[in-house]
Protein backbone atom coordinates (compact mmCIF):
# COMPACT_ATOMS: atom_id res chain seq x y z
CA UNK A 1 0.00 0.00 0.00
CA UNK A 2 1.40 3.40 -0.98
CA UNK A 3 1.44 6.42 1.32
CA UNK A 4 -1.80 8.39 1.14
CA UNK A 5 -1.87 11.33 -1.31
CA UNK A 6 -2.35 14.87 -0.02
CA UNK A 7 -6.06 15.36 0.57
CA UNK A 8 -7.90 18.56 1.49
CA UNK A 9 -11.46 19.14 2.79
CA UNK A 10 -14.38 19.73 0.42
CA UNK A 11 -12.88 17.81 -2.47
CA UNK A 12 -13.83 14.59 -4.28
CA UNK A 13 -10.77 12.92 -2.75
CA UNK A 14 -11.84 13.92 0.79
CA UNK A 15 -14.75 11.46 0.57
CA UNK A 16 -12.54 8.68 -0.75
CA UNK A 17 -8.93 8.94 0.37
CA UNK A 18 -7.35 9.19 3.84
CA UNK A 19 -6.46 12.63 5.22
CA UNK A 20 -4.41 12.47 8.42
CA UNK A 21 -2.38 15.31 9.93
CA UNK A 22 0.89 13.83 11.30
CA UNK A 23 0.67 16.08 14.39
CA UNK A 24 -2.31 14.02 15.61
CA UNK A 25 0.01 11.20 16.70
CA UNK A 26 0.95 12.41 20.15
CA UNK A 27 2.99 10.99 23.03
CA UNK A 28 0.32 8.68 24.39
CA UNK A 29 -2.83 8.95 22.30
CA UNK A 30 -4.03 10.35 18.99
CA UNK A 31 -6.01 13.60 18.65
CA UNK A 32 -7.12 15.66 15.70
CA UNK A 33 -9.52 18.45 14.90
CA UNK A 34 -12.32 16.87 12.88
CA UNK A 35 -12.76 17.18 9.93
CA UNK A 36 -10.00 19.76 9.42
CA UNK A 37 -7.12 17.40 10.29
CA UNK A 38 -8.58 13.93 9.74
CA UNK A 39 -11.46 12.56 7.68
CA UNK A 40 -13.41 9.30 7.95
CA UNK A 41 -11.20 7.45 5.43
CA UNK A 42 -8.29 8.64 7.57
CA UNK A 43 -9.88 7.00 10.61
CA UNK A 44 -10.28 3.79 8.62
CA UNK A 45 -6.58 3.97 7.73
CA UNK A 46 -5.82 4.44 11.44
CA UNK A 47 -7.84 1.32 12.23
CA UNK A 48 -6.01 -0.64 9.55
CA UNK A 49 -2.71 0.59 10.98
CA UNK A 50 -3.68 -0.30 14.54
CA UNK A 51 -4.80 -3.76 13.43
CA UNK A 52 -1.52 -4.23 11.57
CA UNK A 53 0.37 -3.21 14.72
CA UNK A 54 -1.57 -5.82 16.71
CA UNK A 55 -0.56 -8.55 14.24
CA UNK A 56 3.08 -7.39 14.11
CA UNK A 57 3.34 -7.71 17.88
CA UNK A 58 1.87 -11.21 17.89
CA UNK A 59 -1.16 -10.19 19.94
CA UNK A 60 -4.39 -12.14 19.68
CA UNK A 61 -6.46 -10.18 17.12
CA UNK A 62 -9.36 -9.19 19.39
CA UNK A 63 -10.14 -5.60 20.44
CA UNK A 64 -12.77 -3.86 22.58
CA UNK A 65 -13.94 -0.56 21.09
CA UNK A 66 -16.03 2.24 22.62
CA UNK A 67 -16.92 5.89 21.96
CA UNK A 68 -17.71 8.96 24.02
CA UNK A 69 -20.89 11.06 23.89
CA UNK A 70 -20.22 13.49 21.04
CA UNK A 71 -22.40 13.72 17.99
CA UNK A 72 -19.65 12.66 15.59
CA UNK A 73 -17.95 9.98 17.73
CA UNK A 74 -20.14 7.11 16.50
CA UNK A 75 -19.31 7.84 12.84
CA UNK A 76 -15.62 8.03 13.70
CA UNK A 77 -15.78 4.77 15.68
CA UNK A 78 -17.52 3.03 12.77
CA UNK A 79 -14.80 4.23 10.39
CA UNK A 80 -12.11 3.02 12.81
CA UNK A 81 -13.78 -0.39 13.16
CA UNK A 82 -13.94 -0.84 9.39
CA UNK A 83 -10.16 -0.47 9.30
CA UNK A 84 -9.67 -2.85 12.21
CA UNK A 85 -11.84 -5.49 10.54
CA UNK A 86 -10.01 -4.91 7.26
CA UNK A 87 -6.82 -5.80 9.18
CA UNK A 88 -8.35 -9.10 10.29
CA UNK A 89 -9.26 -8.02 13.83
CA UNK A 90 -12.28 -9.34 15.71
CA UNK A 91 -14.02 -6.20 16.97
CA UNK A 92 -16.10 -6.25 20.16
CA UNK A 93 -18.11 -3.03 20.22
CA UNK A 94 -19.10 -2.00 23.78
CA UNK A 95 -21.14 1.00 22.59
CA UNK A 96 -21.10 4.48 24.16
CA UNK A 97 -18.66 4.44 27.05
CA UNK A 98 -16.29 6.22 29.37
CA UNK A 99 -12.60 5.66 28.71
CA UNK A 100 -12.26 3.71 31.99
CA UNK A 101 -15.26 1.59 31.03
CA UNK A 102 -13.35 0.67 27.86
CA UNK A 103 -10.27 -0.17 29.96
CA UNK A 104 -12.50 -2.23 32.27
CA UNK A 105 -13.89 -4.09 29.27
CA UNK A 106 -10.43 -5.45 28.49
CA UNK A 107 -10.57 -7.33 31.81
CA UNK A 108 -14.30 -8.09 31.70
CA UNK A 109 -14.23 -9.47 28.13
CA UNK A 110 -10.65 -10.77 28.35
CA UNK A 111 -9.77 -8.66 25.29
CA UNK A 112 -6.05 -8.12 24.72
CA UNK A 113 -6.50 -4.73 22.99
CA UNK A 114 -8.65 -1.63 23.42
CA UNK A 115 -9.48 1.45 21.35
CA UNK A 116 -11.59 4.27 22.79
CA UNK A 117 -12.80 7.03 20.48
CA UNK A 118 -12.71 10.21 22.54
CA UNK A 119 -11.36 13.74 22.55
CA UNK A 120 -11.22 13.52 26.35
CA UNK A 121 -11.60 17.04 27.78
CA UNK A 122 -10.82 18.82 24.50
CA UNK A 123 -13.64 21.03 23.17
CA UNK A 124 -16.08 19.86 20.53
CA UNK A 125 -14.46 19.78 17.13
CA UNK A 126 -11.71 17.47 18.42
CA UNK A 127 -11.60 13.70 18.19
CA UNK A 128 -9.06 11.03 18.96
CA UNK A 129 -8.32 7.50 20.08
CA UNK A 130 -6.89 6.13 23.33
CA UNK A 131 -5.56 2.65 22.72
CA UNK A 132 -3.56 -0.09 24.36
CA UNK A 133 -2.43 -3.71 24.17
CA UNK A 134 -0.98 -4.62 27.57
CA UNK A 135 -3.69 -4.02 30.16
CA UNK A 136 -3.90 -1.77 32.11
CA UNK A 137 -1.36 0.14 29.99
CA UNK A 138 -2.05 2.36 27.00
CA UNK A 139 0.19 3.38 24.11
CA UNK A 140 3.26 5.40 25.05
CA UNK A 141 5.72 7.25 22.78
CA UNK A 142 7.28 4.08 21.32
CA UNK A 143 3.95 2.50 20.42
CA UNK A 144 2.60 5.79 19.05
CA UNK A 145 5.69 6.31 16.88
CA UNK A 146 5.38 2.79 15.49
CA UNK A 147 1.67 3.31 14.75
CA UNK A 148 2.32 6.68 13.12
CA UNK A 149 4.92 5.18 10.78
CA UNK A 150 2.63 2.28 9.83
CA UNK A 151 -0.24 4.64 9.02
CA UNK A 152 1.61 7.51 7.34
CA UNK A 153 3.85 5.21 5.29
CA UNK A 154 0.89 3.21 4.04
CA UNK A 155 2.08 -0.01 5.67
CA UNK A 156 -1.36 -1.12 6.84
CA UNK A 157 -1.82 -4.73 5.73
CA UNK A 158 -5.33 -6.07 5.00
CA UNK A 159 -5.92 -9.71 5.91
CA UNK A 160 -8.93 -12.02 6.36
CA UNK A 161 -10.56 -12.98 9.63
CA UNK A 162 -12.05 -9.67 10.74
CA UNK A 163 -15.48 -9.68 12.39
CA UNK A 164 -17.89 -7.50 14.37
CA UNK A 165 -19.87 -8.15 17.55
CA UNK A 166 -21.88 -5.72 19.67
CA UNK A 167 -21.49 -6.63 23.35
CA UNK A 168 -24.39 -5.90 25.69
CA UNK A 169 -24.18 -5.24 29.41
CA UNK A 170 -20.69 -3.80 29.84
CA UNK A 171 -21.96 -0.56 31.42
CA UNK A 172 -23.87 -2.53 34.05
CA UNK A 173 -20.91 -4.80 34.78
CA UNK A 174 -18.65 -1.73 35.10
CA UNK A 175 -20.98 -0.06 37.62
CA UNK A 176 -21.31 -3.33 39.57
CA UNK A 177 -17.54 -3.60 39.72
CA UNK A 178 -17.17 -0.02 40.97
CA UNK A 179 -19.82 -0.20 43.67
CA UNK A 180 -19.10 -3.71 44.90
CA UNK A 181 -20.75 -4.29 48.26
CA UNK A 182 -19.81 -0.89 49.71
CA UNK A 183 -22.55 1.31 51.17
CA UNK A 184 -22.08 4.56 53.07
CA UNK A 185 -22.50 4.35 56.85
CA UNK A 186 -22.68 8.15 57.27
CA UNK A 187 -24.91 10.61 55.42
CA UNK A 188 -23.10 12.26 52.53
CA UNK A 189 -24.56 14.84 50.17
CA UNK A 190 -22.55 15.28 46.97
CA UNK A 191 -22.86 17.62 44.00
CA UNK A 192 -22.29 15.44 40.94
CA UNK A 193 -21.03 17.69 38.12
CA UNK A 194 -20.63 16.15 34.67
CA UNK A 195 -20.71 19.19 32.38
CA UNK A 196 -23.30 17.39 30.20
CA UNK A 197 -20.57 14.92 29.14
CA UNK A 198 -20.47 11.14 29.01
CA UNK A 199 -20.11 10.80 32.80
CA UNK A 200 -23.74 11.95 33.11
CA UNK A 201 -24.74 8.41 32.11
CA UNK A 202 -22.70 6.89 34.96
CA UNK A 203 -21.76 9.06 37.93
CA UNK A 204 -25.20 9.94 39.40
CA UNK A 205 -26.32 6.30 39.26
CA UNK A 206 -23.07 5.08 40.79
CA UNK A 207 -23.12 7.52 43.70
CA UNK A 208 -26.75 6.77 44.52
CA UNK A 209 -25.98 3.05 44.45
CA UNK A 210 -23.41 3.43 47.27
CA UNK A 211 -25.82 5.44 49.40
CA UNK A 212 -24.88 9.02 48.55
CA UNK A 213 -27.49 11.81 48.32
CA UNK A 214 -26.83 13.26 44.87
CA UNK A 215 -27.31 16.86 43.76
CA UNK A 216 -27.08 16.76 39.97
CA UNK A 217 -25.26 19.59 38.21
CA UNK A 218 -25.42 19.70 34.40
CA UNK A 219 -26.00 15.96 34.48
CA UNK A 220 -28.15 15.74 31.35
CA UNK A 221 -26.39 14.27 28.34
CA UNK A 222 -25.90 17.07 25.81
CA UNK A 223 -23.04 16.87 23.35
CA UNK A 224 -23.22 20.61 22.62
CA UNK A 225 -21.85 21.25 26.16
CA UNK A 226 -24.15 24.25 26.68
CA UNK A 227 -22.71 25.39 30.03
CA UNK A 228 -18.96 24.70 29.85
CA UNK A 229 -16.54 22.17 28.49
CA UNK A 230 -16.35 19.29 31.01
CA UNK A 231 -12.83 19.67 32.42
CA UNK A 232 -12.37 19.61 36.21
CA UNK A 233 -8.98 21.27 35.86
CA UNK A 234 -10.57 24.39 34.37
CA UNK A 235 -11.54 27.16 36.80
CA UNK A 236 -14.86 27.70 34.98
CA UNK A 237 -16.05 24.21 35.95
CA UNK A 238 -14.58 24.41 39.47
CA UNK A 239 -16.27 27.78 40.11
CA UNK A 240 -19.60 26.32 38.97
CA UNK A 241 -19.13 23.32 41.26
CA UNK A 242 -18.37 25.68 44.15
CA UNK A 243 -21.55 27.66 43.53
CA UNK A 244 -23.56 24.42 43.50
CA UNK A 245 -22.08 23.33 46.85
CA UNK A 246 -22.93 26.66 48.47
CA UNK A 247 -26.46 26.68 47.03
CA UNK A 248 -27.25 23.09 48.06
CA UNK A 249 -25.37 22.78 51.35
CA UNK A 250 -23.62 19.68 50.01
CA UNK A 251 -20.68 18.03 51.77
CA UNK A 252 -18.54 18.24 48.64
CA UNK A 253 -18.70 18.30 44.84
CA UNK A 254 -17.23 15.73 42.47
CA UNK A 255 -16.71 16.78 38.85
CA UNK A 256 -15.80 14.64 35.85
CA UNK A 257 -14.24 15.34 32.47
CA UNK A 258 -15.62 14.50 29.05
CA UNK A 259 -14.56 10.84 29.01
CA UNK A 260 -14.75 10.15 32.75
CA UNK A 261 -11.13 9.30 33.50
CA UNK A 262 -10.59 12.37 35.71
CA UNK A 263 -12.22 13.64 38.89
CA UNK A 264 -12.14 17.10 40.49
CA UNK A 265 -13.17 18.06 44.05
CA UNK A 266 -14.70 21.10 45.75
CA UNK A 267 -15.12 20.94 49.53
CA UNK A 268 -18.07 21.78 51.81
CA UNK A 269 -16.97 25.42 52.08
CA UNK A 270 -16.90 25.82 48.31
CA UNK A 271 -13.10 25.73 48.28
CA UNK A 272 -11.75 24.43 44.98
CA UNK A 273 -9.08 21.88 45.88
CA UNK A 274 -6.58 21.30 43.09
CA UNK A 275 -6.35 17.63 42.21
CA UNK A 276 -2.79 17.15 43.43
CA UNK A 277 -3.84 18.32 46.92
CA UNK A 278 -6.82 15.93 46.79
CA UNK A 279 -4.24 13.28 45.91
CA UNK A 280 -2.30 14.07 49.09
CA UNK A 281 -5.54 13.81 51.13
CA UNK A 282 -6.17 10.39 49.56
CA UNK A 283 -2.53 9.37 50.00
CA UNK A 284 -2.70 10.22 53.73
CA UNK A 285 -5.78 8.03 54.11
CA UNK A 286 -4.32 5.16 52.09
CA UNK A 287 -0.99 5.39 53.93
CA UNK A 288 -2.73 4.34 57.14
CA UNK A 289 -4.13 1.26 55.40
CA UNK A 290 -0.97 0.50 53.39
CA UNK A 291 2.11 1.79 55.26
CA UNK A 292 5.33 1.75 53.28
CA UNK A 293 3.54 2.05 49.95
CA UNK A 294 4.97 3.87 46.93
CA UNK A 295 3.02 6.75 45.38
CA UNK A 296 3.87 8.21 41.96
CA UNK A 297 3.12 11.89 41.30
CA UNK A 298 3.53 13.76 38.04
CA UNK A 299 5.94 16.68 37.73
CA UNK A 300 3.05 19.19 37.82
CA UNK A 301 2.04 18.03 41.30
CA UNK A 302 2.65 19.51 44.74
CA UNK A 303 5.89 18.79 46.56
CA UNK A 304 3.87 17.51 49.53
CA UNK A 305 4.00 13.91 48.32
CA UNK A 306 7.68 13.97 49.28
CA UNK A 307 7.63 16.44 52.19
CA UNK A 308 4.35 15.84 54.07
CA UNK A 309 5.15 14.69 57.64
CA UNK A 310 2.12 12.36 57.77
CA UNK A 311 3.22 10.49 54.66
CA UNK A 312 6.78 10.31 55.97
CA UNK A 313 5.48 8.92 59.28
CA UNK A 314 3.94 5.96 57.45
CA UNK A 315 7.07 5.28 55.40
CA UNK A 316 5.60 6.37 52.09
CA UNK A 317 7.97 6.52 49.11
CA UNK A 318 7.28 9.35 46.64
CA UNK A 319 8.32 9.14 42.98
CA UNK A 320 7.89 12.12 40.61
CA UNK A 321 7.41 11.16 36.98
CA UNK A 322 6.38 12.35 33.53
CA UNK A 323 2.95 13.88 33.08
CA UNK A 324 0.58 11.88 30.88
CA UNK A 325 -1.80 9.01 31.52
CA UNK A 326 0.28 6.44 29.64
CA UNK A 327 3.54 7.52 31.29
CA UNK A 328 1.95 7.40 34.74
CA UNK A 329 0.19 4.04 34.26
CA UNK A 330 3.44 2.49 33.10
CA UNK A 331 5.41 3.96 36.02
CA UNK A 332 2.87 2.76 38.59
CA UNK A 333 3.08 -0.76 37.15
CA UNK A 334 6.90 -0.73 36.89
CA UNK A 335 7.34 0.31 40.53
CA UNK A 336 4.50 -1.79 41.92
CA UNK A 337 3.12 1.46 43.33
CA UNK A 338 -0.18 1.56 45.17
CA UNK A 339 -1.32 4.67 43.31
CA UNK A 340 -0.32 7.45 40.96
CA UNK A 341 -1.62 11.02 41.13
CA UNK A 342 -1.65 13.72 38.44
CA UNK A 343 -2.46 17.38 39.00
CA UNK A 344 -4.91 17.13 36.09
CA UNK A 345 -7.12 14.74 38.11
CA UNK A 346 -5.99 11.46 36.54
CA UNK A 347 -5.51 9.02 39.43
CA UNK A 348 -4.15 5.52 38.92
CA UNK A 349 -5.29 3.26 41.74
CA UNK A 350 -3.65 -0.16 41.58
CA UNK A 351 -4.40 -3.44 43.36
CA UNK A 352 -5.99 -3.96 45.82
CA UNK A 353 -7.94 -0.71 45.22
CA UNK A 354 -8.24 -0.62 41.44
CA UNK A 355 -6.65 -2.16 38.36
CA UNK A 356 -4.05 0.53 37.65
CA UNK A 357 -5.87 2.53 34.97
CA UNK A 358 -7.25 6.04 35.41
CA UNK A 359 -10.93 6.04 36.34
CA UNK A 360 -12.78 9.10 37.64
CA UNK A 361 -15.64 6.90 38.82
CA UNK A 362 -13.27 4.76 40.92
CA UNK A 363 -11.79 7.92 42.44
CA UNK A 364 -15.30 9.16 43.31
CA UNK A 365 -16.09 5.90 45.12
CA UNK A 366 -12.76 5.97 46.97
CA UNK A 367 -13.31 9.57 48.08
CA UNK A 368 -16.70 8.55 49.45
CA UNK A 369 -15.02 5.64 51.27
CA UNK A 370 -12.44 8.07 52.64
CA UNK A 371 -15.23 10.27 54.00
CA UNK A 372 -16.89 7.18 55.48
CA UNK A 373 -13.66 6.31 57.31
CA UNK A 374 -13.58 9.85 58.74
CA UNK A 375 -17.13 10.22 60.10
CA UNK A 376 -16.38 13.22 62.29
CA UNK A 377 -14.56 15.22 59.62
CA UNK A 378 -15.55 17.32 56.64
CA UNK A 379 -13.60 17.61 53.40
CA UNK A 380 -12.56 21.12 54.47
CA UNK A 381 -11.18 19.63 57.72
CA UNK A 382 -9.07 17.22 55.66
CA UNK A 383 -7.91 20.08 53.42
CA UNK A 384 -6.93 22.29 56.35
CA UNK A 385 -4.97 19.42 57.90
CA UNK A 386 -2.49 19.54 55.01
CA UNK A 387 0.66 21.68 55.30
CA UNK A 388 -0.17 25.02 53.69
CA UNK A 389 1.22 25.76 50.26
CA UNK A 390 0.14 28.30 47.68
CA UNK A 391 -0.48 26.84 44.24
CA UNK A 392 -2.08 27.81 40.96
CA UNK A 393 -4.24 26.19 38.31
CA UNK A 394 -2.46 24.68 35.33
CA UNK A 395 -1.97 27.45 32.78
CA UNK A 396 -1.54 26.69 29.09
CA UNK A 397 -0.08 29.36 26.78
CA UNK A 398 -0.64 28.65 23.10
CA UNK A 399 2.23 27.19 21.09
CA UNK A 400 1.86 25.44 17.74
CA UNK A 401 2.08 21.64 17.75
CA UNK A 402 4.80 21.83 15.11
CA UNK A 403 6.90 24.22 17.24
CA UNK A 404 6.19 23.46 20.91
CA UNK A 405 8.90 20.85 21.52
CA UNK A 406 11.64 22.93 19.88
CA UNK A 407 10.37 25.97 21.78
CA UNK A 408 10.46 24.03 25.04
CA UNK A 409 14.02 22.83 24.36
CA UNK A 410 15.18 26.44 24.06
CA UNK A 411 13.30 27.49 27.21
CA UNK A 412 14.80 24.61 29.21
CA UNK A 413 18.29 25.59 28.02
CA UNK A 414 17.70 29.17 29.21
CA UNK A 415 16.52 27.90 32.61
CA UNK A 416 19.54 25.61 32.96
CA UNK A 417 21.85 28.52 32.06
CA UNK A 418 20.10 30.66 34.68
CA UNK A 419 20.68 27.98 37.31
CA UNK A 420 24.35 27.55 36.34
CA UNK A 421 24.86 31.31 36.70
CA UNK A 422 23.34 31.41 40.23
CA UNK A 423 20.16 33.02 38.98
CA UNK A 424 16.87 33.19 40.87
CA UNK A 425 13.12 32.79 40.40
CA UNK A 426 10.86 34.89 42.61
CA UNK A 427 13.95 36.04 44.52
CA UNK A 428 14.84 32.47 45.50
CA UNK A 429 17.98 30.58 44.57
CA UNK A 430 17.64 27.59 42.24
CA UNK A 431 18.65 24.35 43.97
CA UNK A 432 17.79 21.88 41.18
CA UNK A 433 16.36 21.70 37.66
CA UNK A 434 14.57 18.39 37.01
CA UNK A 435 14.26 17.74 33.27
CA UNK A 436 12.42 14.39 33.20
CA UNK A 437 9.48 16.23 31.55
CA UNK A 438 10.22 19.82 30.57
CA UNK A 439 11.85 21.71 33.46
CA UNK A 440 10.72 21.62 37.08
CA UNK A 441 12.77 24.37 38.75
CA UNK A 442 13.11 23.59 42.48
CA UNK A 443 14.05 26.56 44.65
CA UNK A 444 16.01 26.75 47.91
CA UNK A 445 12.87 26.73 50.11
CA UNK A 446 11.09 23.89 48.30
CA UNK A 447 9.08 26.19 46.06
CA UNK A 448 9.07 25.28 42.38
CA UNK A 449 7.95 26.26 38.90
CA UNK A 450 7.34 24.00 35.91
CA UNK A 451 7.19 24.48 32.17
CA UNK A 452 6.56 21.57 29.82
CA UNK A 453 4.85 20.89 26.48
CA UNK A 454 1.28 19.65 26.41
CA UNK A 455 1.04 16.22 24.85
CA UNK A 456 -2.56 16.73 23.72
CA UNK A 457 -3.03 20.29 22.52
CA UNK A 458 -1.00 23.10 20.88
CA UNK A 459 0.15 24.54 24.21
CA UNK A 460 2.89 24.75 26.75
CA UNK A 461 2.00 24.00 30.38
CA UNK A 462 2.99 26.19 33.35
CA UNK A 463 2.52 25.44 37.08
CA UNK A 464 4.11 26.94 40.22
CA UNK A 465 3.91 26.36 43.99
CA UNK A 466 5.23 28.16 47.07
CA UNK A 467 5.31 26.95 50.68
CA UNK A 468 5.65 30.57 51.89
CA UNK A 469 3.06 32.93 50.38
CA UNK A 470 0.85 33.83 47.45
CA UNK A 471 3.13 36.80 46.81
CA UNK A 472 6.07 34.46 46.33
CA UNK A 473 3.95 32.19 44.12
CA UNK A 474 3.13 35.11 41.84
CA UNK A 475 6.73 36.28 41.81
CA UNK A 476 7.93 32.82 40.76
CA UNK A 477 5.32 32.68 38.01
CA UNK A 478 6.23 36.19 36.83
CA UNK A 479 9.91 35.35 36.50
CA UNK A 480 9.23 32.01 34.81
CA UNK A 481 6.77 33.66 32.43
CA UNK A 482 9.40 36.27 31.54
CA UNK A 483 11.70 33.46 30.36
CA UNK A 484 8.86 31.84 28.40
CA UNK A 485 8.03 35.20 26.77
CA UNK A 486 11.48 35.36 25.18
CA UNK A 487 10.02 32.88 22.67
CA UNK A 488 7.94 34.76 20.07
CA UNK A 489 5.98 31.61 19.15
CA UNK A 490 4.29 31.46 22.55
CA UNK A 491 0.81 33.00 22.65
CA UNK A 492 -1.75 33.93 25.28
CA UNK A 493 -2.68 31.86 28.32
CA UNK A 494 -5.96 29.93 28.31
CA UNK A 495 -6.97 31.33 31.72
CA UNK A 496 -5.67 33.47 34.56
CA UNK A 497 -5.32 32.96 38.29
Amino acid sequence: MKPAPIVTPNTWEFLRDPMIAPTGFREYDARWQYPEEINLPGMTALGLGLGTQIHRRGIEPVIAVGNDYRDYSLAIKNALMIGLMQAGIRVRDIGPALSPMAYFSQFHLDAPAVAMVTASHNPNGWTGVKMGFERPLTHGPDEMSELRDIVLNGQGAPRPGGSYEFVEGVREAYLDDLAGDFRMSRPLKVVCATGNGTAAAFAPDLLRRIGVEVVESHAELDYTFPHYNPNPEAMEMLHDMSASVKASGADLALGFDGDGDRCGVVDDEGEEIFADKVGVIMARDLAQLHPGATFVADVKSTGLFASDPELKKHGIVADYWKTGHSHMKRRVKELGALAGFEKSGHYFLAEPIGRGYDCGMRVAVEICKLMDRNPGKSMSDLRRALPVTWSMPTLSPWCADTEKYDTLTRIVAKIEALAQNSGTLGGRGISQVVTVNGARVILDNGAWGLVRASSNTPNLVVVCESPDSEAELRAIFSDLDAIIRTEPGVGDYDQSF
